[in-house]
């Protein structure tokens, strides 16, 4: 497995993996052409020194995908924390250790960067989600909340 950047035309495939389920089905749009504010989207994500999209690459299949944001913060004596989001593993290759290795790799890239912590949000509608990122140690210590505008 490889992981890199992503790249503008990987934009069809992400965007495909992204509206895969349940819940990205009722918020994503994989019509061809793809909507002009994906490209946007990436476009800022691209420019950002604190925001990498990655994905995972095998046998030149994208296979998985996350985004990092690393934030400062004054809490924790003015450290660095990774949020991760938008995780996604292609349907025909979950269940087979590509989520764990995708957050391996994240969390040394985060470490790398210096953060302090790696933080993450996951619906509540996606219990085995909520289960796997558990078996990977993260831990509910805070209730999260948003505001959809």
């Amino acid at each position: 497995m490889k992981f890199r950047q992503a790249r503008k035309q990987d934009l069809p495939v992400l965007i495909n993996m992204l509206a895969d389920d349940p819940l990205g089905a009722q918020r994503e749009d994989s019509t061809l052409p793809l909507s002009q504010d994906y490209f946007t989207a990436f476009a800022h994500i691209e420019q950002d020194p604190n925001n990498e999209l990655v994905v995972v690459e095998q046998a030149g299949e994208l296979i998985g995908m996350l985004q990092l944001t690393f934030i400062p913060y004054l809490t924790y004596r003015g450290s660095w924390r990774c949020l991760i989001e938008g995780v996604r593993v292609k349907r025909d290759h979950r269940g087979q250790g590509v989520g764990q290795q995708l957050f391996r790799w994240a969390i040394e890239r985060a470490r790398a960067r210096g953060c302090q912590l790696v933080q993450l949000t996951s619906d509540k509608q996606r219990p085995e989600a909520i289960r796997f990122y558990e078996n990977l140690g993260f831990i509910a210590s805070h209730e999260g909340f948003k505001l959809k505008f």
